[in-house]
């Protein structure tokens, strides 16, 4: 049986004010968690009354692949759960993989767009407008974008060894990767 490398992202109902501070992510609450699963080759789209069945899919899986997944969205889902997502999921978290390379932190939409050509669609305080506005669609469409963004950058890195990012000064540059 092959290796099943799941893709995951999720967006928020609330912003980190709203919930009174970045270190209260766990009260953020999820609008919609999307994974991909390389097994099944298909996306899951989960609402919050479905999120028991997202974090055991995320438990698993031989591999957790996103961005910024194990200081946020791990700990956006341990607001549902009395599981340690980080330590219990295995996890390659493209952010900090990529930190601790450059010394600093880039966004997923810097990567895509210097490597892929693609940017991303919209944020997150669009999405969390969105679900104000009951447009869980949009919120669905736009987090499997990411989801499918962050397939394609660790993809390109694992067959090329390296992604790109514009730097501040405008230059597109190399950072080499090792996953």
């Amino acid at each position: 049986m092959s290796r099943n490398i799941v893709y995951f992202d999720l967006e928020t109902k609330r912003t980190a004010n709203d919930a009174g501070g970045w270190d209260k992510k766990r009260d953020m609450g999820m609008s919609i968690g999307v994974t991909y699963s390389t097994r099944d080759q298909a996306y899951r789209i989960y609402d919050e009354k479905r999120v028991n069945d997202l974090i055991d899919e995320l438990l698993k899986a031989d591999l957790v692949v996103g961005f910024n997944v194990i200081n946020f969205d791990y700990e956006v889902l341990m607001g549902y759960t009395i599981l340690d997502l980080p330590h219990q999921c295995r996890t390659l978290d493209l952010l900090v993989e990529l930190e601790k390379t450059l010394g600093h932190r880039l966004g997923l939409d810097a990567i895509a767009s210097a490597t892929l050509q693609v940017g991303k669609t919209a944020d997150g305080l669009d999405a969390i407008r969105w679900y104000r506005e009951g447009k869980m669609l949009e919120i669905a469409e736009y987090c499997c974008f990411d989801v499918k963004c962050t397939k394609l950058v660790h993809e390109y890195g694992v067959e090329h060894r390296q992604l790109f990012y514009v730097d501040r000064f405008k230059q597109r540059k190399s950072v080499p990767v090792t996953w």
